[in-house]
């Protein structure tokens, strides 16, 4: 069964869409299966998939709306090789007609239960706010990637993003936690970018990953060529970053399933 991870932060501009990009690049270059579901109404993820977001047949609006089913919303082996879940302007109205369904905070985990034994890992992309489109990425996922940049309104934004993750977890989704915190636009030049580096390792320990994202020129380009960085420049020190993402999470998960394991026949 596919490990679902939803990637947020209530803050924008800190590269929430560039790592679901980028990440779910990477893990499909380590054989892994991947589907990317796209849940921003502005559908950057999907244009950076390299799908036209306007000629979408099917979208997550669908989905969620229950006129389809997973499978037909799946684009397979998107340009970006990962399969692909895309959106576009139609989400926004999805915002209101979910008020109106049954169970409106459970659609996307309802929706994935019949496709979630065909990946390794589904990630999900969520616009830079807290509403009912997140709530339902949050209650469909296990852990939650939390990317940040390491500036002194960050640290008072995660804190508000912690609280969240806290209610979800009590009132939908018990099995939901933080995965990791990722630093992005990393810059060790800068003194701030240090103290707040090391504040989050003193408060978040082993949840910080050790891999950080550094400011790169072709992770910012990749996107307007429809491209992670590792299709566009694969030697970028933003697609090499990625790609030890990518490794971190596979040996974290292996560890984790491990653990469970061994609880399980103790």
């Amino acid at each position: 069964m596919a490990r679902i991870l939803t990637v947020t932060n209530q803050k924008g501009g800190v590269g929430k869409t560039t790592t679901c990009v980028n990440l779910a690049a990477s893990l499909a270059a380590t054989k892994k299966r991947i589907l990317l579901i796209d849940m921003d109404p502005q559908g950057n993820a999907t244009m950076g998939s390299g799908v036209d977001k306007h000629g979408l047949e099917n979208s997550v609006y669908e989905l969620l709306t229950g006129d389809i089913s997973a499978a037909e919303a799946v684009i397979e082996k998107s340009p970006a090789g990962y399969d692909l879940i895309g959106s576009n302007g139609d989400l926004t109205a999805a915002e209101v007609e979910l008020l109106q369904l049954p169970r409106r905070e459970f659609r996307l985990k309802m929706a994935l239960k019949p496709i979630e034994d065909q990946y390794d890992f589904i990630l999900i992309d969520n616009p830079p706010s807290l509403n009912l489109l997140t709530v339902n990425a949050l209650s469909a996922s296990s852990g939650v990637i939390i990317p940040m940049q390491c500036e002194y309104y960050a640290l008072e934004g995660i804190s508000a993003l912690v609280g969240t993750i806290d209610k979800i977890n009590k009132r939908l989704n018990p099995d939901l936690r933080i995965e990791g915190i990722l630093r992005t636009m990393f810059d060790p030049r800068m003194s701030l970018t240090k103290d707040v580096s090391d504040h989050l390792i003193e408060y978040f320990g082993d949840k910080v990953y050790r891999t950080v994202i550094p400011r790169n020129v072709r992770l910012a380009e990749a996107p307007s060529h429809g491209l992670p960085a590792l299709l566009y420049d694969k030697n970028s020190r933003g697609a090499v970053a990625y790609l030890a993402l990518a490794g971190e999470l596979i040996r974290r998960t292996k560890q984790e399933q491990k653990q469970n394991k061994e609880l399980q026949e103790a």
